[in-house]
């Protein structure tokens, strides 16, 4: 069985929505574009979350401990073996695999404990502000950072999450466990977690409230809202973000006043979901915009059809279908585009999908066509053979013709195969069902596949 972008529960056949779990599923090929925030775990009313979060900042702040007894290459080390946490999958990497820092870098993160008197002192309360002094920390640095000194916890966690929901585990080592008695990483740390079927690495998932597109306390907004240019750069000087980094180490009081700042608005600090639903007003505005769209490739309708139609079904269908990819393909040098989704059978007629057809994932082929042809249903015949299962769905502008149909029903009755089309009709009454909040959209899919079987012989 073929599966785009497979994650953990998909593979295992472990069927369930993002939406009805605590934690972010992880993709076994891929990072989730998300980070952990320190800053949501220091906000959290749950004391748990509290004291990682201390425990957290207490591991960093011991870096300055080992510099001020003249160990410094210990520090190093720490935090090298602390600046990857390849475990969890978060950040951008297309293969689950990241980098360490050098020890040049880490050495320039070790020199702010003297660089600046309040960290020489007290130490850091939030750790992510390394990023307004040192080029090249970024979210997916201080999310590795965290979650490497949460490791522990992480493996627990995991344990816990993948047993309830039956996901196998294996006995695995896992490299670079921070040890909060002996204030090291140790590499003689086992447990039970899921593992990736390819590499046999251990993964770890994360608690989706920790999660951020960007940390709360962040360089790109500081340099953007907060930086006194005027104080940092001639009037016809090239604005250099490295010199405002540079600036900050002398006037720690500008970085003072930032964290204070974002201290006092922590309520507006929300962890980000996976899958952002639009709006009904920009559901209706997609929806105009396909209405207004001509058949064909004339001025790139098409193109226009398979961006506004894309972005439309993957809100439309969200819970019920979690949206995995955009796919091009060719077939008989004709380009196509396909949306996927992940089957979590979540309601009756998705199971029956499953079952009847083996599909853990439903295609959706876009077709901005006057009418589908015989050739169009072998092309998506052709794909569903490549192992995606025998359900497939046309997104096009019109109902098929009589004796396009038929040919589905033949397809059905001799090869169990399943095609409907979703037509401009049908997209609109599943925008009308999201304003009405009624019924769910994806209950025109569920009609049309009940259509669809009425017509079928018994």
């Amino acid at each position: 069985m073929t599966l785009i972008r497979p994650r953990l529960t998909d593979f295992h056949e472990v069927l369930v929505a993002q939406s009805d779990l605590d934690f972010a599923i992880p993709f076994l090929d891929e990072d989730i574009p998300l980070h952990v925030d320190p800053f949501l775990l220091w906000k959290s009313p749950s004391q748990q979350d509290q004291a990682l979060h201390t425990a957290v900042t207490n591991s960093f702040n011991h870096l300055n401990y080992l510099l001020g007894r003249d160990r410094r290459g210990e520090a190093r080390e720490i935090l090298v073996a602390a600046s990857e946490c390849a475990e969890v999958g978060l950040g951008h990497s297309r293969k689950r695999r990241g980098s360490r820092i050098g020890a040049a870098k880490a050495d320039e993160i070790l020199s702010l404990f003297g660089a600046i008197e309040d960290y020489s002192k007290s130490g850091f309360s939030h750790f992510e502000e390394i990023q307004l002094y040192v080029h090249g920390i970024s979210k997916d640095r201080v999310s590795d950072i965290c979650c490497s000194f949460l490791k522990s916890f992480l493996m627990d966690y995991t344990t816990e999450v993948c047993r309830e929901l039956g996901i196998p585990l294996a006995h695995v080592a896992v490299p670079a466990t921070y040890d909060y008695r002996k204030n090291r990483f140790v590499e003689d740390q086992t447990a039970w977690l899921p593992v990736n079927p390819e590499t046999s690495s251990p993964i770890l998932v994360v608690p989706k409230r920790w999660l951020r597109f960007n940390p709360w306390i962040n360089f790109d907004e500081y340099y953007r809202d907060y930086c006194p240019f005027d104080d940092v750069f001639q009037p016809d000087e090239t604005r250099d973000p490295v010199r405002v980094l540079r600036y900050n180490r002398d006037h720690y009081g500008l970085v003072r006043d930032y964290i204070a700042a974002k201290e006092r608005t922590q309520a507006d600090c929300r962890n980000d979901p996976l899958f952002r639903q639009i709006p009904v007003s920009s559901a209706k505005g997609k929806l105009s915009t396909i209405r207004g769209l001509a058949t064909g490739k004339a001025e790139g309708a098409d193109r226009k059809f398979e961006s506004a139609t894309s972005q439309l079904l993957a809100s439309l269908l969200y819970p019920h279908l979690d949206f995995a990819a955009v796919q091009s393909r060719t077939d008989s040098g004709v380009l196509i585009r396909d949306l996927i989704f992940y089957n979590n059978r979540s309601l009756d007629f998705l199971e029956e999908i499953h079952t009847d057809y083996g599909s853990r994932q439903i295609v959706f082929e876009l077709k901005n066509v006057a009418e589908i042809d015989r050739d169009h249903i072998n092309q998506l015949n052709r794909y569903l053979d490549s192992g995606l299962g025998m359900f497939g769905v046309f997104v096009t502008r019109h109902a098929l013709k009589t004796a396009m149909f038929k040919n589905t029903v033949s397809l059905w009755a001799g090869q169990r195969r399943c095609i409907i089309a979703l037509t401009d009709d049908d997209v609109s009454l599943m925008v009308t069902l999201l304003e009405g909040r009624q019924r769910p959209p994806v209950d025109v899919l569920k009609k049309k596949y009940v259509e669809f079987r009425r017509a079928c012989p018994s």
